[in-house]
């Protein structure tokens, strides 16, 4: 019988459901208002945290599990009867365990020839991932902003149509509109220093390598800042280019690289660096590739220049020289410096 009230559901494969709900992140219902006859899937019930079947499917049991702050965002039964129902709604449930997710519910009323509702059909998603993931961003925008209003520290990308991406709070700080300095970033520094700034950042940024120097800038309170700016390449594990991400602090505060700039830095290590870590270690080829469980010839390959930047092989490198002792060190005037430490 639930197979086929699951028919009549054709905003939905049959086959897509039977996939997904297999895997725990999706579910169907529904409600025959004639017979008051209402069924769910065992997805449905897995999603709400119940065993399937063990209880009895109803609306008015779904309202009681969903949470408190967001059961208004669903409509009452009296709605439903009525028709009047949201296509969707994103609320989150207390299962019965007292754990909590967040579902995608989609509603699709049913109407007989006279246009009265006589059923209606939902979908459920489970995005707790998803929801999650928007909520650390959110998290991590409010932190970045915080930093920079309080210590004027900041990390930002470029992407490839050079346009920068940072928090709003820059804007604040420096009294521009956001949108220009994403555009043209130069616009903070002062005039005097601005234009052999931007050649020399726009040198590196065309070779796409590492770019490293300092800048004045003039804060919105006329205050005068010396900032350090650090911006380096990104590329996926295939090799293709990214874009760019960076770093700025005030020049003579330390500033711990994020994680997302040191491996843009140690995909900057090139062959001539390798070789010259290796010297100061008195490592072979073979040496490095057993320590960073590569094979001969990809590390070979590496100091050659024959494995794209963003090879993971060049990662796994990078990682075991820093576990003998090996630091590359960024320098102001652009280079990367081999150091033991």
């Amino acid at each position: 019988m639930f197979h086929s009230a699951l028919s009549a559901l054709t905003f939905s494969s049959g086959e897509f459901l039977t996939i997904t709900e297999s895997r725990g992140v999706s579910g169907a219902w529904s409600w025959v208002f004639a017979g008051g006859e209402q069924l769910w899937s065992p997805g449905f019930y897995r999603l709400l945290g119940l065993v399937p079947n063990a209880a009895k499917a109803s609306y008015e049991l779904l309202l009681t599990l969903i949470h408190p702050e967001d059961r208004h965002l669903l409509p009452s039964i009296a709605d439903v009867r009525q028709g009047h129902v949201p296509r969707e709604t994103i609320a989150r449930v207390i299962r019965p365990n007292g754990t909590m997710r967040t579902l995608s519910l989609t509603m699709e009323m049913r109407f007989s020839a006279e246009g009265r509702p006589v059923a209606v059909n939902g979908t459920a998603l489970d995005v707790s991932d998803r929801e999650q993931l928007a909520h650390l961003r959110h998290e991590e925008r409010r932190r970045r902003g915080a930093l920079y209003l309080t210590e004027h520290i900041t990390t930002f990308s470029v992407g490839l149509d050079l346009v920068r991406e940072m928090p709003f709070e820059v804007s604040q700080v420096h009294g521009l509109p956001l949108e220009e300095i994403c555009a043209d970033p130069y616009l903070m520094i002062v005039p005097e220093e601005r234009k052999a700034f931007q050649v020399l950042a726009g040198e590196q940024i065309a070779r796409r390598s590492f770019f490293q120097s300092t800048a004045h800038e003039r804060l919105a309170n006329g205050e005068l800042w010396h900032f350090r700016i650090l911006t380096m390449p990104v590329w996926d594990p295939d090799g293709t280019y990214l874009g760019r991400c960076g770093l700025k602090y005030p020049a003579g505060a330390s500033s711990r690289v994020p994680a997302v700039l040191r491996e843009g830095l140690e995909q900057s290590v090139t062959g001539h660096h390798l070789r010259a870590a290796r010297a100061l270690l008195d490592w072979s080829m073979m040496d490095l590739a057993q320590a960073s469980g590569l094979s001969h010839s990809t590390v070979r390959r590496l100091e050659e220049g024959s494995e794209h930047r963003g090879s993971r092989s060049r990662l796994h490198a990078v990682e075991a020289l820093r576990r003998a002792g090996i630091r590359f060190v960024a320098m102001d005037d652009g280079t990367l410096a081999v150091a033991k430490a």
